[in-house]
């Protein structure tokens, strides 16, 4: 399967003349990579994907998908795959019709698609269940379906709008790690949407994080986690302390921050809350008239502080993370 880099040059896109959903967004993904667009709802996302797949067009700006121009190629000539959150499969068909349902579009002859409806569903593992319908399947046999489909038409590029947004916890990790492997195994450039911090984090070569149709910063997890630039990526990206800096914005995450003994450290303070995380425990301290959050790691057989204790909070300036003013 070949896959293709894909640029937005300066997009924009609005609704009813005056709702800007994108506002002159500029990315670039590379070929082969699994690049998330990640943000709260209404920022953004999701139009600039649906302009990428070409079911919105944009009011400026152009897009291209490896040295083509295809700001204005219709739909059904732009070779990508699509998963949407609802699967959107057939019903009254079998699984072999819903994943043949491209090839057949595009006139592909009945014995090649038979082998290439084979060969899809092998890939998600999915052989033997041909013949079954959606509504006999679990909802993760329903997703694996919907990208069966999607990747059966070999396209350069493979979009995907929240596809594991309907999936239990467990399930849905499960599928991260199936999708992750597949992508990598295939080689496809994967677009992938989603409100879920984690989800992106864990999944992701890179990540644009968007706000009020503007990119706010595109790069690795780790970047994206360690070193926000600006208040809203570090405050919408995991758990954050805000230091208040008259001069220059800083952050703080929660694991750096150490719980000491009382009237030691920086500040004192009395937890209010201890959330058992399983591996860790988050607590909510109150230190005068704000709170701080702290993650500590369990180790040993100590036992964790719990709500109502006097507790010291202590860290390194090296940790602190400097802001866009």
């Amino acid at each position: 399967m070949t896959s293709a880099a894909i640029r937005l040059a300066e997009v924009t896109k609005t609704f009813d003349g005056k709702v800007v959903a994108v506002d002159a967004v500029t990315l670039d993904i590379r070929a082969g990579e699994f690049f998330s667009l990640l943000g709260p709802s209404g920022c953004g996302k999701t139009t600039s994907l649906r302009m990428i797949a070409g079911f919105e067009m944009p009011d400026s700006g152009r897009i291209h998908v490896g040295a083509e121009d295809i700001t204005d190629v219709p739909v059904h000539r732009r070779d990508m795959g699509m998963v949407f959150q609802s699967y959107a499969l057939f019903p009254h068909r079998t699984v072999a019709e819903n994943v043949a349902f491209g090839l057949r579009m595009r006139g592909v002859p009945k014995p090649d698609i038979a082998r290439r409806v084979a060969a899809a569903l092998a890939q998600v593992e999915l052989t033997g269940l041909e013949d079954r319908r959606p509504g006999q399947l679990s909802g993760g046999q329903q997703q694996r379906v919907a990208l069966a489909r999607a990747l059966v038409v070999e396209p350069r590029v493979l979009l995907c709008d929240e596809p594991l947004g309907a999936l239990d916890r467990k399930l849905r990790q499960l599928m991260q790690f199936e999708l992750k492997e597949l992508q990598r195994r295939l080689g496809v450039t994967l677009v992938f949407v989603t409100h879920d911090q984690e989800e992106a984090l864990a999944m992701s070569d890179r990540i644009a994080v968007m706000n009020k149709g503007k990119v706010d910063q595109v790069g690795a997890p780790t970047e994206i986690y360690e070193r926000p630039r600006t208040r809203f990526v570090a405050d919408f990206i995991g758990e954050i302390n805000l230091l208040d800096d008259a001069a220059r914005p800083r952050a703080l995450r929660p694991e750096k921050v150490r719980l000491v003994s009382a009237g030691e450290g920086r500040l004192s303070g009395t937890v209010e809350t201890a959330n058992f995380l399983g591996g860790a425990t988050l607590y909510r301290v109150r230190a005068g008239n704000r709170i701080w959050l702290a993650r500590e790691t369990h180790a040993g057989e100590r036992s964790p502080r719990a709500a109502g204790d006097s507790i010291g909070l202590a860290w390194n300036d090296a940790d602190t993370i400097m802001l866009e003013a």
